[in-house]
């Protein structure tokens, strides 16, 4: 895997930043109040974030969301996980839902070496059909981000027509990737989903739930004290709130926490006419994780997978049938069973380059960190070359990120600025975090907060790439924090609460993103001229064209070109 060199290339380090979860929002009318960019003292960026400004620089927008990375239509949303593959991969993979789709339209998902083992058929039953319990839990919305209710129907329908007698579902409440208080919505079309194929109401049940950030869903190991509470939610039948069904513990939630949002409400279990769980998971049950992003999915598979796991104790230890939807890491075989093969990435924009002889280095905090690195290289976790090849992780403060918007972007910002000044890396990555945690959160000051602190560190950035005759392209790889009000898709107006409020939006967007090169070369540089608008998959040409290599074939077309 060797490319051609070019007679052209940047004399400098190249230096990526992604600055996760900021899109750009233009389309709203005149005087839309959510746009958290906008209203930020941030007059650095928004100067880049235009056409023929000072500094000179070249600036166009990014499509970031739908068949741009890999989703099935351009009504989903983008997300980091798609995104930073279709960065990392240079050209667009089938994506975690248009996967499962594909898997179920085609009935190959019940086909696969898991179902039959986990689930069967009457002709060859598997563990669910010879007395286990099946238990799904996972996130119970139709974000398509995570997951998707109807994955959850599809499932659950098989089941019953199969013969499988027990089925209990451990739901988690979004709120983040939908709008921030829908949970009724969700629960409202299981608990009739599930009237339809068990009338008695005593056989297919939800069993327990809770909030997406509040239980089971933890990510990259920031706390695993999260993924503890699942455990002693779902596994043990624990928790503080009991509930005679789901629907009655949303409704006792919306008047005893009125302020929660639904990723943060406490986690609840659903008890018998005798107080007893009805659905605690048991030895040999099978449990089967039904998200098919991998991120939120991993320390909940370990923890049910590992045999010498460590990170809390498990109580009770059961020993059970689990699989994900989808494999999670495939470098490191999380699950070890799993319903959906995911795509195969492979010939990254990292993998070349180590080929190439390029020293590489990539950095983010604890919530970003895997995007930079695992997701980046085609969902492998392992470096392509130890030797040119460092990845840094800084990391995250457990605490709600509306409290500290600033997370960590100055430590970041600092290491960053000693590996440039090190003059030992030729292409360096970067992604902040602050727009999109802090954008989920709803909360719009917060946001506007973490984009001036975003505007001060990139300046500080940019300041030290010129001192080392350097190149920044700063992307980001979906949006969010530009549009943190729901717009009321009737009348194009900000969406208002009952009280009069601004009804907050914690989802990503489907905006575009920025695309912004400085560079001393800039006056040997051109746009290149393609019919498709551009897209996150361009950019993995863009950084080997102003390394001086000529891309891949079959790689998308560069944003720019040497004139």
């Amino acid at each position: 895997m060797k490319l051609k060199s070019l007679p052209q290339k940047i004399s400098g380090p190249l230096a990526l930043v992604i600055l996760d979860g900021v899109g750009l929002y233009k389309g709203q009318k005149e005087g839309y109040p959510g746009n958290a960019i906008d209203l930020a003292k941030a007059d650095f960026l928004k100067t880049l974030f235009q056409p023929n400004t000072k500094p000179e620089h070249i600036f166009i927008t990014l499509k970031a969301h739908g068949t741009a990375v890999g989703m099935p239509s351009d009504d989903d949303m983008g997300n980091s996980e798609v995104g930073h593959n279709a960065l990392g991969a240079g050209r667009i993979f089938p994506q975690g839902a248009k996967l499962v789709n594909i898997a179920i339209e085609k009935g190959t998902i019940f086909e696969s070496d898991t179902w039959k083992e986990f689930i069967g058929t009457k002709e060859k039953p598997g563990y669910a059909l010879t007395g286990s319990t099946v238990h799904f839990i996972g996130l119970l919305s139709d974000g398509n981000v995570h997951s998707h209710i109807n994955h959850l129907f599809a499932l659950l329908k098989k089941c019953k027509e199969v013969g499988v007698l027990e089925v209990r579902i451990h739901i988690l409440l979004d709120g983040r990737d939908v709008p921030e208080k829908s949970a009724e919505i969700y629960v409202e079309q299981l608990e009739q989903f599930l009237q339809e194929l068990d009338p008695t109401g005593k056989h297919y049940r939800i069993a327990s739930g809770g909030g997406r950030m509040v239980i089971t869903m933890d990510r990259y190991e920031a706390n695993w004290k999260m993924v503890e509470l699942g455990w002693k939610t779902h596994v043990k039948g624990e928790a503080e709130f009991h509930f005679s069904s789901a629907s009655e513990a949303i409704k006792t939630f919306r008047k005893k926490f009125p302020e929660k949002i639904d990723q943060d409400l406490p986690p609840f279990v659903i008890v018998d006419e005798n107080k007893k769980p009805v659905g605690p998971i048991k030895d040999n049950d099978v449990v089967i994780f039904f998200n098919f992003r991998g991120d939120r999915a991993i320390e909940i598979s370990r923890a049910f997978e590992e045999e010498n796991f460590n990170k809390f104790k498990r109580d009770p230890d059961v020993k059970v049938h689990y699989a994900g939807m989808m494999e999670y890491d495939g470098d490191l075989k999380i699950p070890k069973k799993y319903l959906v093969p995911p795509p195969a990435i492979d010939k990254t924009v990292s993998e070349y380059l180590a080929n190439m002889g390029i020293y590489q280095y990539a950095i983010s905090e604890t919530q970003k960190f895997g995007h930079v690195t695992y997701f980046w290289n085609g969902n492998n976790s392992q470096k392509f070359n130890e030797t040119l090849e460092e990845w840094v992780e800084i990391p995250s403060d457990i605490i709600p990120f509306e409290k500290k918007p600033e997370m960590k972007a100055k430590e970041i910002t600092d290491t960053l600025i000693d590996a440039i000044l090190s003059n030992k890396y030729q292409f360096l990555r970067v992604n902040y975090a602050n727009g999109d945690m802090v954008g989920h959160t709803g909360v719009l000051e917060a946001a506007i907060k973490a984009m001036e602190i975003l505007n001060t560190q990139i300046q500080r950035l940019y300041e030290v790439i010129q001192k080392v005759n350097g190149t920044l392209i700063i992307i980001a790889d979906h949006g969010n924090c530009e549009q943190m009000i729901e717009i009321d898709k009737k009348t194009g107006l900000p969406k208002k609460n009952p009280d009069g409020t601004y009804a907050a939006k914690t989802s990503h967007t489907l905006n575009p993103v920025p695309f912004v090169l400085l560079s001393p070369e800039l006056n040997k540089l051109e746009l290149n001229s393609i019919k498709e608008p551009y897209g996150l998959g361009n950019i993995a040409s863009t950084i080997l064209i102003l390394l001086g290599f000529e891309p891949p074939e079959f790689y998308l077309p560069p944003v720019v070109r040497w004139k």
